[in-house]
Formats: structure tokens, C-alpha cells, sequence
């Protein structure tokens, strides 16, 4: 149990530090793009990811907890916290069954930020070397 605190405390502990030393190193954005800054994540979420994608790629080691961080850091890369934040609740409430999770299943905007999130999660998986 103690040890196991520790790897947890850890985890957030480095992820705190690099969430928010991290800088954004896009050039600004041209007029009439919005430009998606990596550090709009709250540590919250990113840690919760990356306790999650460390889960599914066999526990906690240093070469899971890198890549799941890269991983994250990649998705940022590519959706605003906004845009992840919806296509993650869409993705989760899509298995809601009958007209209830139509709501979540059949609206444009819902297949496509879940399609956009999973293009997101598949470019990280190669760019970070997860397995």
C-alpha cells in the first residue's frame, strides 16, 4: 500500500512540474485560427490520463509513465481541453443504450470529435512508443 502511494504521489508530482513548466512552443496562430495551447489541461485530468493509460499498458514502470505522459502531451498537441473534455464524455456516454445515448451517439458534432480524439490517441500511441 505504501509503496504503491508513492508511485502515485510520484506520478503527480513529476506530471505537476512538467504540466506547468511545460511552454508552448507554436509560432502564433495566423488570423481566424484558433490556436490550442498544451498547458489549457488541468494537472487533474492529465494525471487521471495517465493513471489510466498505465492501467491498461501493464502498471506503473518508468517506460509506461513516460510514454502515457508523452501520450497525453500529444493529444494536447492536437485537441483543446474543451474538445477533449466533450469528445471523452460523448465517447463514454455513446454506450448509454436506447434513445437515451442518442443524444451522445448520432450528433455530427459527437462523431466528430470522437473520431478526432481517437486520430489524436492513435498518432500519440506511435509518436510515444506505447505498447
Amino acid at each position: 500500500m505504501k509503496k504503491s502511494l508513492f508511485a502515485t504521489l510520484a506520478v503527480i508530482t513529476l506530471l505537476s512540474g512538467c504540466a506547468t513548466t511545460q511552454e508552448n512552443s507554436k509560432p502564433e496562430a495566423a488570423a481566424g485560427e484558433q490556436a490550442v495551447s498544451v498547458n489549457d489541461y488541468p494537472t487533474r485530468d492529465r494525471v487521471e490520463y495517465v493513471l489510466e493509460c498505465v492501467a491498461k499498458h501493464g502498471g506503473l514502470t518508468y517506460i509506461s509513465q513516460y510514454a502515457c505522459g508523452c501520450k497525453v502531451d500529444k493529444i494536447a498537441e492536437k485537441l483543446s481541453f474543451e474538445e477533449y473534455e466533450s469528445a471523452k464524455t460523448f465517447t463514454q456516454m455513446q454506450k448509454t443504450p436506447g434513445e437515451a445515448g442518442a443524444a451522445f451517439r448520432d450528433p455530427k458534432q459527437s462523431k466528430d470529435l470522437r473520431s478526432k480524439l481517437k486520430d489524436a490517441e492513435a498518432e500519440a500511441e506511435k509518436a510515444c512508443f506505447v505498447k
